[in-house]
């Protein structure tokens, strides 16, 4: 089916699908860089102070520990706690949570800043609530709260008792003459675990731009993710009173800058937001828990409520909208919707072909609503015009904020709009963009977490498997695992998180499938009173081709996408971006091929011995 035949389908257009894809691409263009991720540069070193944890009392100390446990957990983050949850509640007790941060919270423990809040909805975000009995305050939590339901999942599962926090893992080696792995620690640890759980996260790394004259600034500055009050005055919730009199510069206009620019902007005598490129800004509708809405719900209620949104985010179509919110609505627009709308038209189902086409168009009818909204807000039409985004909607993770358009009205908010390029230089006293210097008293980086970069330089050390072989040999040419869980020559030692298996808008749900079938398979092996467990390599290389198959269509998506961490800032041919080694059938579809391996019983492609 021609274009225009599709176009009529969604009524009149407004627009030329063809001249908006050429100006798509031409933002793409101009932005693509040859040195890809390495604009970043590494926190160590003299930048090592960017990650820092200013949370904690400085001079923790504690004697090494040389004992065994049976279930090591790296990482307190949300992945970590359900894998603990998910493993106690299969029967193990001897578990032991490691964590570099001063507590459990993982991406929540290190954002704090103001305005920092979950962008799906808490009664499907927060993991655990009917376990724990506890309903969110609000539709969209804020991040203390979020900190605090962290530590409470540790305390309802007693995993502070034999934890090892503000602990940071320096080598990991498997022994064959236990058969067990031997956790080294930068606090002179040598402990042993029969199994771990890599639940490190992709969220805690701090990355930085690598600009010209960084370590020039004479200034105050610091990442987003390790906030300064003790500078910037205020809290989580605002209130920086101690900006009155300071000239702010922030780099970075993601979902970290969206957050907490609207308070930067309310209390900074003057604030310089540099920005490469802009976010797509839609309504969020924040509001209180209604009480008697949460006293009606049934047993089940979160799990049916995360299903209900996985499906619709994922192109499914439900009877029922549970969230309704702006994540649905985009999908139900761009998928559901549109194409039972274009088959009752037709009298027939879409073919594949007619289903792309109409998603593209209904993407492009949604960005121009987007970009609408930045003119009927932003009082500056060539402000606003600055603030719109020029790519589909996935391209970049969509924002949602009712206060951060409304910012760029403030007579003391300067929007510098790059045109791509990102800042020129940095000097003694600012920034250089577009060949004018901003001086500054402030920097605040909004420059997000080390994603694309390889697994084993994000958990800060490497994993040394069967044969002395490292996991960065084995994944030297792109990840290797069975079901994204585990490799071959890697015993024992499972991975939690997107490394091959199949993404989802709300993070925990895909953790929380995760946990469970790593519980199911190490339960089943204990029960065979089996020692380890490891993927075959027949079965790797043919789960490693299935990937490469069924994600080869979201690699053209994001080859024309807009370079940032979702595609590896443009590198063709790049297997690390968030996307690019993902399993293609999607998240609901992925979900019931793990329940449907587990149904067989027979854990087929691990050999147990």
């Amino acid at each position: 089916m021609q274009a225009a035949n599709m176009a009529e389908l969604l009524g009149d257009l407004d627009f030329d699908p063809t001249a908006l894809k050429e100006k798509y691409l031409s933002e793409r263009d101009k932005r693509i860089r040859d040195d890809g991720n390495q604009q970043y540069v590494e926190v160590t070193a003299e930048f090592s102070r960017y990650i820092d944890d200013p949370y904690v009392d400085p001079g923790f100390t504690r004697d090494p520990l040389f004992d065994e446990v049976e279930v090591a957990i790296i990482g307190g983050g949300f992945g970590g706690l359900l894998m603990a949850a998910r493993m106690k509640e299969a029967g193990f007790d001897d578990i032991r949570m490691i964590e570099k941060a001063g507590d459990f919270g993982g991406t929540w423990y290190w954002n704090r800043y103001p305005g920092a809040m979950c962008d799906v909805e808490s009664y499907c975000y927060l993991p655990l609530l009917e376990e724990l009995n506890y309903m969110p305050k609000n539709k969209y939590s804020f991040a203390p709260e979020i900190l605090e339901h962290s530590k409470n999942i540790a305390r309802h599962y007693n995993l502070y008792d034999n934890a090892c926090l503000q602990t940071s893992i320096t080598n990991m080696t498997w022994e064959p003459s236990s058969q067990k792995w031997i956790i080294e620690t930068d606090r002179g640890d040598k402990m042993r675990a029969r199994y771990v759980a890599m639940a490190n996260g992709p969220l805690s790394r701090p990355k930085l731009p690598g600009i010209k004259g960084i370590n020039d600034y004479k200034g105050h500055t610091f990442h987003t993710s390790r906030w300064d009050y003790n500078y910037t005055g205020g809290n989580s919730y605002g209130n920086l009173t101690n900006l009155k009199d300071k000239r702010v510069g922030i780099i970075g206009t993601g979902a970290t800058g969206v957050q907490c620019i609207p308070h930067l902007g309310e209390w900074a005598k003057e604030l310089y937001v540099f920005q490469r490129t802009p976010s797509s800004i839609d309504v969020r509708n924040n509001g209180e828990t209604d009480p008697n809405w949460a006293a009606t719900l049934q047993p089940g209620w979160q799990k049916e409520r995360m299903d209900n949104f996985n499906t619709l985010v994922s192109g499914g179509d439900q009877e029922v909208d549970l969230v309704a919110d702006g994540w649905t609505d985009i999908m139900r627009n761009l998928t559901g919707i549109a194409a039972k709308i274009a088959s009752r038209k037709l009298g027939r189902k879409l073919t594949k072909g007619e289903r792309a086409e109409l998603m593209e168009l209904s993407d492009y009818k949604k960005m121009n609503f987007i970009r609408q909204r930045a003119e009927e807000v932003v009082n500056d039409p060539s402000v606003a015009e600055k603030l719109k985004p020029w790519y589909r909607q996935f391209c970049k993770r969509p924002c949602f904020h009712d206060e951060y358009l409304h910012t760029y009205n403030r007579e003391n908010v300067t929007l510098v709009d790059t045109q791509g390029k990102g800042v020129d230089e940095i000097t003694s006293n600012g920034l250089i963009a577009n060949g004018k210097e901003y001086e500054i008293d402030c920097l605040i980086f909004a420059t997000g977490f080390e994603v694309g970069t390889s697994y084993t330089r994000r958990a800060g050390y490497d994993i040394i498997g069967r044969g002395g072989q490292s996991l960065s040999d084995h994944w030297s040419e792109g990840l290797r695992t069975f079901q994204g869980l585990t490799s071959h020559g890697f015993p024992n030692c499972f991975f939690l998180g997107f490394t091959q298996t199949a993404i989802t808008v709300n993070v925990p749900h895909a953790l929380n499938e995760q946990a469970k079938h790593l519980a199911h398979i190490i339960g089943k092996a204990k029960s065979q009173n089996t020692h380890t467990i490891e993927a075959t390599g027949m079965a790797e290389e043919e789960y490693v081709a299935e990937i490469r198959k069924t994600a080869s269509t979201g690699s053209r998506f994001y080859a024309e996408c807009t370079p940032g961490y979702y595609n590896s800032e443009g590198q063709r041919g790049n297997t690390a971006g968030f996307f690019s080694d993902m399993h293609g059938a999607g998240p609901v579809r992925f979900f019931k091929i793990l329940e449907q391996w587990r149904a067989q019983g027979d854990l087929e492609g691990l050999e147990l011995s």
